[in-house]
């Protein structure tokens, strides 16, 4: 997006939160627009049509966890949650739900800031590489951001996509969860391993295996993309 500023959408309930992150992100060269409730977010996604949405989950209205749902539903825009609660349960289910990211109050803005570029830095190189990659009945599709899967093309949101692209793409090779983290996530993400067991869990829901291809759990190290 360069020569372009990249739309941000903030969500929360807290409107100093609001502005704190709307100050920080546009000091970085970011727009922002800002929403309070879920029906205001759902609203604002459709018309500003964001680049990423920063999104609280406990929320007015309609919860972050539904809003969240809502979008994946016609869009794979990148999405990093906030919660207060630092709850491990609400972690995972956003991750599931197609959450790229996740952050727990408080927090510095200018993490916030940080999390923003990686996020985007992330999506947007991925969404420029130019490489096909077929193994019989499934085809990963780095130019149009693609996966399909015995002839089906797969709705897959950005982290998903990037996780078995990478996978794929150093096919045979074994990786620990923090160096999934590192690579795929771009940075050295703050969470658990279970961020990576999350999307792979999700990965081996849509994608069963191949008669050449599965991805390999390999016991007390981590996680591979086995071609025979």
């Amino acid at each position: 997006m360069e020569g372009i500023k990249a739309k941000v959408l903030v969500v929360d309930d807290d409107r100093n939160i609001c502005e704190i992150e709307k100050m920080y992100l546009e000091s970085s060269g970011y727009e922002v627009e800002i929403a309070n409730d879920g029906k205001a977010a759902i609203e604002k996604f459709q018309s500003y049509k964001p680049n990423i949405i920063i999104l609280d989950v406990m929320l007015p209205y309609i919860d972050g966890i539904d809003v969240l749902k809502n979008i994946r539903k016609e869009s794979e825009v990148p999405v990093i949650m906030v919660t207060a609660k630092g709850d491990t349960f609400d972690r995972v289910l956003g991750l599931e739900l197609g959450a790229d990211d996740y952050m727990v109050k408080p927090f510095e803005p200018k993490e916030l800031v940080a999390r923003v570029k990686a996020v985007l830095r992330r999506f947007n190189a991925d969404a420029t590489k130019s490489e096909v990659m077929i193994f019989n009945d499934l085809k990963i599709d780095a130019d149009s951001f693609t996966v399909v899967y015995h002839g089906e093309e797969l709705k897959m949101p950005p982290k998903e996509f990037e996780l078995v692209f990478y996978l794929a793409a150093n096919k045979n090779k074994v990786f620990t969860r923090e160096q999934l983290l590192c690579e795929v996530w771009g940075y050295d993400y703050p969470g658990d391993s279970r961020t990576v067991d999350v999307h792979v869990k999700r990965l081996r829901e849509k994608l069963k295996g191949g008669s050449n291809w599965q991805i390999e759990t390999v016991w007390g190290v981590g996680y591979k993309f086995e071609v025979k």
